[in-house]
């Protein structure tokens, strides 16, 4: 049996609902500072830097995530066209 549901909602009542932090101001804050920080970025090798700065983790993270960004693409491209559909 498949149920589906569609609930029409904002953003705004979905948080609430699911009983979520508000981090809007903390999120401007954040868009704010990768701005101005952004401003100074005048070559692709400083943008490098400042993103490997600013991941998770440092470099190490950025790595971790770019593996894990290729074995999905590798994955989905392996799997395409094998599976075949249930009944």
């Amino acid at each position: 049996m498949k149920v589906t549901m569609e609930v029409d909602c904002t953003p705004e009542e979905a948080r609430r609902f699911l009983g979520l932090p508000d981090v809007s101001k903390a999120n401007d804050v954040y868009v704010d500072n990768i701005a101005k920080a952004m401003q100074g970025v005048s070559n692709i090798d400083q943008l490098q830097s400042f993103a490997k700065q600013i991941a998770p983790m440092g470099e190490i993270g950025l790595k971790m995530f770019q593996n894990f960004m290729e074995q999905s693409a590798m994955g989905a491209m392996s799997g395409a066209g094998s599976k075949k559909p249930k009944d």
